[in-house]
Parts: C-alpha cells; structure tokens; sequence
C-alpha cells in the first residue's frame, strides 16, 4: 500500500504517480480524450496536459541526421562532414544479439506489451509510491523512441533540447499518444530499427552503425555478444559507462546486460558466463570530420562546397532552409575536383611558398569549356591552429564564399581583357603606340558608361623600367607589359568597353560591389580573385566563351534520390577570331616575354605575368586549350606588406615579381596537372605594326595622343595577312625578370 503523509494523504508525486497510472488504466490516453483538468495536481499549468487535444494525430518523424559524403570526381572520398556522426542501416544489417541486448535491458517486455507496459507501470507506481519519490520509471522502448525524436528535432538549440526533455506529466501524456500512433503505424520491428538508428551512444556516435565503428571499428552487423552487451549498456549513460574512458564501469555495465539476456532467455546462463568472462577488445576508430581531414590539401575546396550549398538558392529559398539541408546531411556530394589536378595544385603551392612565411600563394584551377573547379591549393593548410599557421580563409574566393573581402588587385593579368576590348571593336594587333617610359594622361579623356568623364585629375603612367620606351604594337606590349601602351589602348577602346568585356568574360567583384569605372582598371588597379581569374583565361583557352565556374556535379539525398545542383552557364564574351588572336599574343608571353620561367616546351600554352603597386601582389595566369590556372601570390594577414628584400620558400627575392614566383608555380601544378593529350590553339596570324623607317623623337606625339597603327585602316581582327617587314619588338633588356631597378624600386604591373 502507498505510504501516506502525517497529514493522511498521498504526496504531490504520489498523487501524480497514482493518477497517471489511473488514467493510463482507465483507458482515457488509449481513447484519444481529453484528460480532465486537475488543478490540485498542477496538471494545468502551461507545459503539462492543457491543449491535449490539439496535439498532431500523427507523429512526425524527421529525417535523422547523418554523415555527408564529399567526393571527388572520380569517386574517391574527399571527406566526411556531420553534424551527427550517423548512417542508419536497416534491421537486418544489425546484429541479432544488438537487438536482443537492447531490448533485454531497456524493455524486455516490448514484444508482449503495446505502446505502454501496464504491467511496467503499475511496478513503477508502487515502486515510487514506497521510495516516496521517483525510483523506478516506466518508459517503454517506444516512449523512449518518441522521445529521442523530439531531442533529433530540436538539433543542437539549447531552449527546444530542455523542453523535449523536460520532467513533466504533459510531456509524458504527450509521448504516451504520439507512442500508441507509433506502435499502430511503424510495429515493433520498425520501432526498433529507427531506435537504434537514432539513439546516442556516447563519443559522438548517433546510432548504431556509426557506434559500431568508433568502438570497434566493424559495421553494426557483426558485433559479437560480448559487443552487442556493452553497447546496449551505453545507452543508460553514455558518458558513465564509456568504455574509452572508464573500462573498468563499461565492463560491469556489460556484465549487467548479459545477464539480464541470459534471465530473459535470450541466451543461456552459460553463454553469458562466457561472455562475462572476456575482456573488452576495444578497437578505437577516431573520428573524422569536417573539411579539416580532406586529402591532398583539398579542405579549402570541400569549405567551398559546403559554402555552395548553404549559399545557392538551388538548394532552398532560404538560408535557413539550406542550413537544415546541411545539417541533415546524409548527402554523397560528386563534385568536379580532379584527384590528379588537386594533387599538383597542393604540390606546386608549397614548392615555393613555406606555410610559415610571411606570405602566402593559391593555386586555383578551372577546365575551359565546362567551368568545373578541378583543384585549389593552398600554401597554408586548412585548420585553425595559427601556432601551426593553419587558416580557414580561403584565397582563391571571395568572402561570400569564406574568402577575402574583395579579392585582391590583379595588375597586368587585366590587359588582354582590355586587348579583347580593343579587339572587338575593331583595333588591330598591330595598333601601335610610341612613348616614353612615363606619361600624363586626363582622367577626363576617359568615358564612363553613363557618359561622364571618368573623372578630371592628372593620371601619371609608368612603365617598369625606364629602358621600356619606343614603339610597341600589341603582341609587344603584351609580352614585355607596357603599361603606357595600355592606357592609351585603353584609351582608344573604350573605358566602358573595357570594363563592359570584363564582365563577359568573368571578372566579378565580390559582395555585389561593381567595377569601379577607373582608367587604372587596365592595370589591374581593382580586386578579383584565383578562381575569377583562372575563369577569365579559361574563355580564352575556350575561344571566347566563358563559363561559370562550378564545384559540384551531383548530390544524391540520403534516400537516394537525386538532388538539383547548380549548373555552369556558358556565354560568347567575344569573337572566336578576338579570342585565337589573344591566345596566339599570349603565346609570345611565356615564349620570350615576362613568363619565360613559366612556359611550357612541350605544348601549346599562354599566359601573363602580373604584379600591383608597391609588390604587394604578384600573379601569373596562364593556360592551356584544355586547362586554365591562377596563381597569387602575396601577404594573406596583416596589414598587406610589399614584397621587397625577403626569403620565401628558403629563396632570397630582391622583388617578388609575377614571372620569377607565381611563374614557377604555375608551371609545377600545369605540369603534373596535365595528362598525355596535348591540344593547340587554333592557328591563326596576328599582323604585327610595319617597322618605322625613321625613329622619331621620344615623345613626339604628346602624351595624350595614340600613334599611328603601321598600315592604318588595312589590319582588322582576325587579318590573316601579315604586314610586311613585320615589326619584332624590343629585344628583352637583362633585367627584364627583376635583377635590377633602374631606378624604379617600387614599380609594379608586370
């Protein structure tokens, strides 16, 4: 009989104890009513049986939470990313003694009781009852499986994990429905499969699988008895009985399941014994996840994936949306990346470049033609230890996709847009320009696309070194990057032309900032990034279609259906002949221009050398018809340092210059980047300016006016007729690659 207070009556828990029990036997839960208010109890405040019949008739289970899958192109796994560490596996790919064991020790009744043990719980009343208190509970294997649902669906939100867990009888009264739906709709062998699936077991392992692994390294299906028992003992307290942390607990705990399977015959008293009497032959696996463990330095392009999906309107409306996708997870990602490109990327990048010095590069690699992604590397490996100068920015995007703000200046890898510019619109290559080394030119001889005057101070133009002087047509100028003779291209093109081509071909500023309409955007003055750059040249290489870049090429859902992904989008940004005639001039760049040191002997290739104002960038973009790479160089932290008398990768620099640093890398990731195939550019002939036959004085002209073409009116793009005696060019001064200043210490744009 229930103990009684001083004053004759039941206690608060008592009497709660006793109408539950009443109410459960009464039948009025398994009708579906309404339970009559009991104010005495305190069973109608907020939070306990008011509203019961506004309760849904149908539990809701939610998709659990799982482990996604991140491959490369090829199939092979990048990496595993969760917010639980889960894969849920069907029943019969669970050990028969996990299922006994679980049962036997969590609810050995639950083949011969409904969704609640009348039996259970009147034990439990009466066990309370005499304990004065809660000693004894009576949740059913299909209460606790409702329960642990409500934990799934508040995630990782403190407030909504209380409530789901909070000890109250409307809580209770609310899984006693919802369980008695479940017990209808699922059966018992279901019940039990989505319980093993979804409950924790400690070490971050959600469900059994994924428990069975971090254990003992084997899939859930061929735990031994012995396995099974301990496992099943974790679920009590997965922290007290961690068999990682305290073997000794883990292993009574153990025995405790065994022999609650033997005295419910699930196995014989001596099967137990046995068992008992075997040590725990743990086999830790650690986990991995997160970006963090991807191979071959592949952890900032897997961060650009999740960023995708948690960005791209493809995958929900709202980013809220695509956060729970995210989060769900139980998503096999085949993304673009290369395996091979990947590897040489991660090579060339910390060939030159340590990850403790005082600069960094990105290499960043895009396929011509169809926009994939096929690799990004990075001299500073993906982390967030800063003692092992680890980072998590990622330089070869924007911030909207975990990069820098805006990217970074580009200098002269800007001047074949604004040759294409010229091009289009009707320039010839053999354009060419005589001028001194340093020039003044008026901001307001440029027009923006509105029409205005692009502003009205003095723009002052230099090239490198003083010796860069004289005629240049636009092979030349391109080969030895003279910036005088791209203002003044510029200048006849079109500021808005320019920048109009710009956008054509990919070059973007990030967080929607537009491109500033400057004169100095011919030198590369505004920030793009790797990726935006290596996307530009790889129109080129596609003969004048550009192509969005992207990183995913499927996502299958954890049921396996197929999930939209973003597509590429390919558009014509100029003419094929504009495009031949660019790549053919590039050419000429790493033949016998500022990327010597970069070039390729054994195939067609091109591409430009590029540095900013002050050193404190260094590029080279380059390509070849079937692979486009950028490589940046520069200071990734602080205040953005030039790139004067320095070591970097063990090597002393005077001046860090696009051909002697970024060069060198590009040509390791194209070298072990590219495979046996080797396509060339389409051939064309690029007319070049006729040789002066008398030199006229330096400066001659003014500073603000073009020279005259060698034939004027006769070369248009595309001319496959060369002009005769073809003009070749200045011979490469010696110190072309940066040895000496000539009084320029700080010039830049090359």
């Amino acid at each position: 009989m229930a103990k009684k207070r001083s004053g004759g009556g039941l206690t608060g828990t008592q009497q709660a104890a006793k109408f539950l029990g009443v109410s459960v036997l009464s039948g009025a839960v398994l009708a579906g009513i309404a339970l009559p208010a009991a104010g005495a109890l305190g069973l109608a405040a907020k939070g306990t049986v008011e509203g019961f019949d506004e309760i849904p008739s149908n539990l809701k289970t939610p998709p659990l939470s799982q482990r996604t899958t991140i491959l490369d192109s090829e199939g092979g796994l990048l990496a595993t990313v969760y917010s639980r560490d889960r894969k849920v596996v069907p029943l019969d790919k669970i050990s028969p003694y996990m299922q006994k064991a679980i049962v036997a020790i969590e609810d050995g009744r639950f083949y011969e009781h409904g969704a609640i043990d009348l039996k259970g719980v009147l034990r439990a009343i009466n066990r309370n009852a005499q304990s004065g208190g809660v000693a004894q509970g009576a949740s059913t294997l299909t209460q606790q499986y409702v329960k642990n649902v409500f934990v799934e669906e508040a995630g990782d939100d403190p407030e909504k994990v209380a409530q789901a867990t909070q000890q109250t009888i409307g809580r209770k009264v609310r899984e006693l429905k919802f369980a008695i739906q479940v017990e209808e709709e699922l059966g018992k062998k279901k019940i039990l499969e989505n319980y093993l699936n979804i409950t924790f077991f400690g070490q971050q392992a959600y469900g059994i699988e994924a428990a069975s692994q971090r254990y003992f390294s084997k899939p859930a299906a061929k735990l031994s008895l012995g396995e099974a028992a301990m496992m099943a003992g974790l679920v009590q307290s997965p922290s007290r009985y961690d068999p990682i942390n305290d073997i000794q607990e883990a292993t009574k705990r153990r025995n405790v399941v065994l022999q609650r399977m033997a005295d419910v015959k699930d196995i014989s008293q001596a099967e137990a014994d046995k068992a008992k009497a075997g040590p725990l032959k743990l086999k830790v696996k650690t986990p991995k996840n997160g970006c963090i463990t991807a191979v071959d330095g592949a952890g900032f392009f897997c961060d650009y994936v999740r960023k995708t999906i948690l960005t791209s309107p493809v995958f929900g409306k709202t980013a809220e949306e695509r956060q729970k996708l995210w989060n769900l997870g139980g998503l096999t990602v085949r993304t673009t990346l290369s395996p091979k490109a990947q590897a040489a990327a991660n090579e060339a990048a910390v060939a030159k470049v340590n990850k403790d010095d005082g600069v960094a590069t990105a290499v960043v690699q895009v396929e011509p033609g169809t926009g994939k992604i096929l690799s990004m590397g990075q001299s500073r490996p993906y982390g967030l230890d800063q003692k092992q100068h680890q980072t998590t920015l990622n330089l070869a995007v924007g911030s909207k996709m975990g990069g820098t703000t805006y990217g970074f200046p580009v200098g002269s890898t800007f001047k074949p847009i604004t040759a294409a510019a010229a091009l289009e619109k009707g320039l010839s290559p053999a354009q060419s320009f005589d001028t001194p080394w340093k020039i003044n030119m008026k901001e307001n001889d440029f027009t923006r696309c509105d029409g205005k005057p692009a502003g009205y101070a003095d723009w002052p133009v230099q090239n490198e070194l003083k010796s860069e002087k004289g005629a240049f047509d636009m092979t030349s100028a391109l080969g030895k990057s003279i910036n005088t003779y791209f203002a003044k291209l510029e200048q006849m093109a079109g500021l808005c032309e320019t920048l109009t081509m710009a956008k054509k071909v990919g070059y973007e500023r990030e967080l929607g900032k537009s491109i500033a309409q400057s004169p100095s955007a011919t030198l590369g003055s505004l920030e793009s990034t790797p990726l935006d750059m290596a996307s530009v040249y790889a129109t080129f290489a596609n003969r004048g279609i550009y192509c969005l870049p992207i990183a995913i090429d499927s996502i299958k859902g954890a049921n396996g259906d197929k999930l939209n992904v973003p597509q590429t989008k390919c558009t014509r940004a100029m003419s094929d002949r504009t495009a031949d005639t660019i790549n053919q001039m590039l050419k000429g760049v790493v033949e016998d221009g500022t990327g010597q040191k970069a070039g390729l002997s054994d195939r067609d290739n091109a591409g430009k050398t590029g540095t900013t104002e002050g050193r404190k960038d260094a590029w080279f973009v380059g390509y070849t018809p079937n692979l486009s790479t950028a490589v940046w160089v520069g200071d990734d932290v602080g205040k953005r340092d030039e790139m004067f008398d320095l070591t970097i990768g063990g090597v002393y620099y005077e001046k860090v210059c696009g051909g002697c640093l970024p060069g060198p890398i590009w040509r390791i990731a194209m070298t072990g980047a590219l495979g046996d195939e080797k396509p060339g550019f389409n051939p064309i002939s690029v007319p070049r300016a006729e040789k002066p036959k008398d030199k006229e004085k330096e400066g001659d002209e003014g500073p603000n006016k073009p020279g005259k073409p060698g034939k004027p009116g006769d070369n248009k793009p595309g001319d496959t007729k060369p002009p005769t005696n073809p003009f070749p060019g200045i011979s490469l001064p010696p110190d072309m690659f940066g040895d000496r200043d000539n009084g320029n210490r700080r010039g830049g744009n090359r």
